[in-house]
Order: structure tokens, then sequence, then C-alpha cells
């Protein structure tokens, strides 16, 4: 009667986590069998390509503008979504010069120099 409750509770435990994969597998099956065309893609190897055609169990992708691959539908891993465009980004352009912060202008006319004191030098 001991080794009823930890065996349970055993069972329990592996039950949740065999019922936690079936749901990812079903949903990766689901969103394999939508694939369509224009859809930009990742293989589980890692290349990214856009989905040309779909025919039964073989994907075609455009890796390149004129460069196809013919691809099993399990080896596509998943969908990317485009990247957000930030509209408001921040003006990283100084007021003065008009020009972004960091850079240098092609003569040094523009550019101040203060003079150095020959007294403030640091001398070891």
């Amino acid at each position: 009667m001991e080794l009823v409750l930890p065996l349970l509770l055993a069972f329990g435990f592996l039950w949740l986590m065999t019922r936690r994969t079936r749901k990812m597998q079903k949903e990766a099956a689901s969103f394999r069998e939508n694939l369509a065309p224009g859809q930009e893609v990742m293989t589980g190897s890692g290349l990214f390509g856009t989905v040309v055609a779909v025919e039964a169990d073989v994907i075609t992708l455009e890796t390149s503008p004129g460069v196809t691959s013919r691809w099993l539908r399990a080896a596509i891993a998943k969908v990317v979504e485009p990247p957000v465009v930030d509209d408001e980004l921040e003006d990283d352009h100084d007021d003065e010069t008009d020009r972004p912060v960091g850079t240098v202008p092609d003569d040094a006319s523009s550019l101040t120099a203060e003079p150095r004191d020959p007294d403030d030098v640091d001398r070891r």
C-alpha cells in the first residue's frame, strides 16, 4: 500500500508531461498544414526562405531571388514574423552640426581645439 501513492504520483507526472508534448506536436503539425506561398519560414537547420509552392509533403522555398530548394514539410520549424518598424525612433543628431553623434567630419575645420596648458600634463 505504501508504494501505491508514489506510483500514482509518478504516472500522473508522466501523463502531464506527455500531454504537454502532444499539445505542442499538434500545434506544430497545424501550422505546417497551413503553410501558404508568400510566408517567410525557417527550417529546423536554420535556413530562412519564402514559401513559393506547397505540394503534398514537399515545400519549395526561395532563399535568394531566383534560388529555390525543396524541403519536406516536417523540416519547416517555424514561421518568421516580419520585423516591427518603430516610426518614432530617437533623434541621434547633434543640433549644432546636424550630423549623427559619434561621427567625425571629413575635414578638421569645424572642430574646435582648446589649447593645452603644458603645466597640466601628468608626468610620471
